[in-house]
């Protein structure tokens, strides 16, 4: 099941630099915030795979930023298999590499996993990795479909999940 992950009002680490580049997964940030809103999923016909919450706060995020000045761009993904953001390819990989060396941080709206992905692609860099919403715990929904072709997501569950890096790095071997 997704992670369930809350947004995160004004996101102070942000506050000096001049560009940043909004990187975002479209998986459980999605399904969290259709979740907490009480909004569809998806909605295939009118959104076709975007969700109109998480849409809505990537949205409020780079205006925000832009009227402190910040340039600010969105690395968008559109299709399926990019959508998931800690199971990118290397190719997709390699396309968020070339795109943040034209930004001082990144801001990536996912988990801790979305963004230990990005930061081993781009550790090359100079860029600041940032996360830009907060893991809460594992969520159990129970997925329902209205007419025409729209998914929604009732909230069951949460398992609160605590990060342990240097057990879990001991564990797997690295």
């Amino acid at each position: 099941m997704p992670f369930y992950l809350q947004e995160i009002e004004g996101i102070p680490e942000l506050d000096d630099f001049k560009s940043v580049l909004i990187i975002p997964c479209r998986f459980c940030p999605a399904a969290s915030l259709a979740v907490s809103k009480n909004e569809s999923y998806i909605q295939f016909f009118r959104r076709f795979l975007k969700t109109a919450s998480f849409e809505r706060y990537i949205k409020t995020i780079k205006s925000n930023l832009e009227t402190k000045g910040v340039k600010t761009d969105i690395f968008k993904s559109h299709l399926l298999h990019q959508f998931v953001l800690c199971g990118w390819t290397s190719k997709r990989r390699q396309k968020m590499l070339e795109r943040v060396n034209k930004y001082e941080a990144v801001l990536v709206l996912g988990c801790e996993g979305a963004v230990k992905t990005v930061r081993d692609t781009i550790k090359s860099t100079s860029c600041q990795v940032i996360q830009g919403m907060k893991t809460i715990g594992l969520m159990s929904v129970k997925p329902s479909f209205r007419l025409p072709c729209n998914i929604s997501l009732k909230l069951d569950s949460v398992t609160p999940i605590l990060y342990q890096e240097n057990q879990f790095a001991t564990e797997v071997g690295t």
